[in-house]
């Protein structure tokens, strides 16, 4: 049996809105880990792979794998009686032959059920290999669909290039020609993985060396506490020898880093009071700046927004349809970045990456003047 209930409906709606038009039959393989789709175009240009994952739903529950063959445009008509906040609910019984979906409306006692005939539907799932790419832009969502639209309006092709100039989108038209340049923020860095890596791996390795310095640093500061300790015994014993008071008060004056002979006590007294009130002085003006930074950090997080980033192994230059670029575009409802792996010989590989899952297109590129 398979119960899956998502917060809101719009994560639904928006992913099949985006592959509507490149899909028209395609099995949703549920199992433990979430809900998968995969299909190519029917001229088998491009690949649309979606991934749902458990911990994306508010409530998640597949006792064995099962696939759920669905028409994408009969699906996309049912999801249009839900609005965007409404809690969806899916619902499939062992070898069922429908999908229920139940939209529980949040500001009402609405409840509205639906069932949509499945489809027995004949579909290998390819093995999409790990790839090494040459280039990796990231962008904002909204920008590559500008780009992308206002380019159609030219021509039927792309030219993507990546350099050290930057990333360039390229239409020749019949009756007008344009470029869009988009120039990296800070240094042009290299392409450290594709989509594909172990993020967890990484971050456990990152964790480890945290650990490890901080460790070090403890272990440095125990050290540094021992020594003290030592020479603060050594003052002691020194200090109820009454022959070697003189040689107590010259370690001091050595530790101290001061040459003028003894330091009295009420001397350093006044010291600790200066360097408390200047303490306390640079407490608030730091304080303060760290107010000003936060500011600030919202400020760049709101540049960043709109940032390019761009990493490069290589010179990569490639001609893709824009008729597909279009409609991967629409996909930029469901968030603000867009990542674009490039590779020669090698499928553009366009990622959008959200809090539920994935949505990742593959497009082959054009050969020749065709």
């Amino acid at each position: 049996m398979l119960e899956a209930k998502l917060a809101e409906a719009s994560v639904l709606k928006k992913l099949l809105d985006a592959i509507k038009e490149l899909v028209t039959d395609a099995n949703f393989e549920c199992s433990e880990e979430g809900i998968t789709l995969q299909a190519m175009d029917n001229s088998h240009v491009a690949l649309v792979a979606v991934k749902l994952v458990q911990n994306g739903f508010k409530k998640y529950r597949c006792d064995r794998p099962m696939p759920l063959g669905v028409n994408v445009g009969s699906l996309t008509k049912v999801l249009k009686c839900a609005k965007d906040d409404d809690m969806c609910t899916l619902r499939a019984a062992d070898e069922a032959d429908v999908l229920n979906l139940v939209y529980e409306a949040k500001n009402s006692d609405r409840i509205s059920s639906y069932d949509l005939k499945l489809m027995d539907i004949d579909s290998e799932t390819l093995g999409i290999p790990k790839t090494s790419y040459e280039a990796r832009v990231v962008l904002s969502s909204s920008e590559f669909t500008r780009i992308v639209r206002d380019l159609s309006q030219l021509g039927d092709s792309v030219r993507i290039e990546v350099s050290k100039e930057g990333v360039r989108f390229a239409s020749d038209g019949e009756a007008a020609n344009g470029n869009v340049l988009l120039k990296g923020r800070g240094p042009i860095g290299k392409v450290e993985r594709g989509p594909q890596g172990d993020d967890e791996d990484e971050e456990d390795e990152e964790g480890d060396g945290v650990k490890k310095e901080k460790k070090d640093d403890g272990e440095e500061e125990d050290g540094e506490k021992d020594e003290d300790e030592e020479k603060g015994e050594d003052e002691e014993d020194d200090d109820e020898d009454g022959h070697k008071k003189k040689k107590s008060s010259k370690a001091k004056v050595k530790k101290e880093k001061t040459g003028d002979g003894d330091v009295d006590m009420e001397d350093e007294d006044d010291g600790n009071d200066d360097n408390a009130a200047k303490k306390a002085k640079t407490s608030k003006a730091s304080s303060k700046s760290k107010k000003g930074k936060s500011k600030a950090g919202e400020d760049e997080d709101d540049e960043e927004d709109d940032s390019v980033v761009i990493q490069m192994n290589s010179h990569v230059s490639l001609t893709f349809s824009l008729k597909y670029l279009v409609n991967f575009s629409k996909s930029s409802s469901l968030v603000k970045k867009v990542e674009l792996f490039m590779s020669n010989d090698v499928p553009l590989l366009v990622s959008y990456d959200f809090g539920q899952g994935y949505i990742r297109y593959y497009l082959a590129p054009k050969i020749g003047d065709d």
